[in-house]
């Protein structure tokens, strides 16, 4: 299945795409950059491949300065899965992240989806923050439950626990 490029209107300078598999290089050298945990190359790469239409690729001057790295779940097919939010430094505090979000959330490929899930740890707060204002901005709920206590990761791996935002009616 071959992906088209979808560019949203350009957001102050910023586009919103559908990623290609050339933007996966990008994606991966932005979370080397930032305190996300670092997947390999192919992950991003393939992510942009063959999840393309649950991920987004926010660009300036053709640079990619933030993404977002999600799937469908396919026991659940009405929860989107948001795997990594990434931004540039350079690009922190102008709403990039909340606006890539509403871009996935938007899209037809999405459509059927009732709830928006992310795993996030308890000092993540730049996360909390981001999708508990989806919530409100989208009128809906949200709740937390520990998915992945501590112990499950082999070293040093604080608790995930997962936030699900929604339902959301399109």
């Amino acid at each position: 299945m071959s992906s088209t490029v979808m560019t949203a209107p350009v957001l102050d300078t910023f586009s919103l795409e559908v990623p290609t598999k050339e933007d996966g290089q990008g994606m991966w050298e932005l979370a080397k950059k930032t305190s996300l945990d670092l997947n390999s190359a192919y992950k991003y790469i393939m992510m942009a491949e063959y999840f393309a239409e649950t991920c987004v690729v926010a660009k300036e001057d053709d640079q990619v300065v933030g993404f977002i790295t999600g799937f469908i779940q396919p026991e659940n097919p009405d929860v989107v899965f948001v795997w990594q939010v990434g931004v540039d430094s350079s690009q922190r505090g102008k709403g990039l992240a909340f606006k890539m979000l509403e871009e996935l959330m938007d899209r037809e490929s999405v459509n059927g989806v009732k709830y928006l899930e992310a795993t996030i740890t308890k000092d993540n707060k730049a996360s909390q923050s981001l999708f508990k204002k989806l919530a409100r901005e989208e009128d809906t709920s949200f709740e937390v439950r520990e998915t992945f206590p501590a112990d499950c990761f082999p070293e040093d791996g604080a608790a995930e626990y997962t936030y699900r935002i929604g339902p959301f009616w399109k």
